[in-house]
């Protein structure tokens, strides 16, 4: 009889206990709120997400279907991803007061100044007298840099590329 309650015991330790995934005694509405919040946005970028997968589909037609089968799982959080980005990319364009530019020729205008300045000897002998030369490498760095960041984002690894896949 010993070992009846012996094992019966060992196997109710050997349970895994589940954990209360909520405790009202530590909880409190602002969290709760919080949590709620994020679960009802969470729950509106799915519904646009989709949304945008079935507008894309219908206008991309077979290719569309195709591509969201291919896709299989990852379709709902790539979706989502994309959602968040320009949600995110909204939420500056507003805050920087960013606008387009109004016409092809602002653009032109733009790109042709630098070329203009970068393939001047003048313009290099000038910053180099007047200690601009300074900020400028400062600005190449940064924008090196900048670029270095995308391809270890874009790797997913920091050195080479993940080639175990």
């Amino acid at each position: 009889m010993q070992s009846a309650v012996s094992t019966t015991a060992f196997r109710q330790a050997l349970r895994p206990r589940r954990l209360p995934t909520h405790s009202s005694r530590f909880a409190s509405t602002t969290s709760e709120n919080a949590q709620k919040k994020a679960q009802d946005a969470l729950g509106s970028a799915q519904k646009t997400a989709e949304k945008l997968w079935e507008s894309a589909k219908k206008v991309m037609g077979p290719l569309g279907e195709r591509a969201g089968a291919m896709l299989g799982a990852y379709r709902q959080p790539l979706a989502y991803d994309l959602n968040v980005a320009r949600e995110l990319l909204k939420h500056i364009y507003v805050a920087e007061r960013l606008q387009p530019p109004t016409s092809l020729s602002t653009i032109t205008s733009a790109y042709s100044t630098l070329w203009g300045r970068a393939s001047n000897p003048t313009y290099w002998r000038e910053i180099v007298r007047t200690g601009e030369w300074a900020k400028v490498g400062i600005y190449a760095v940064e924008a090196y840099g900048i670029f270095k960041i995308g391809e270890i984002l874009g790797r997913r690894s920091l050195v080479g590329y993940n080639l175990r896949d």
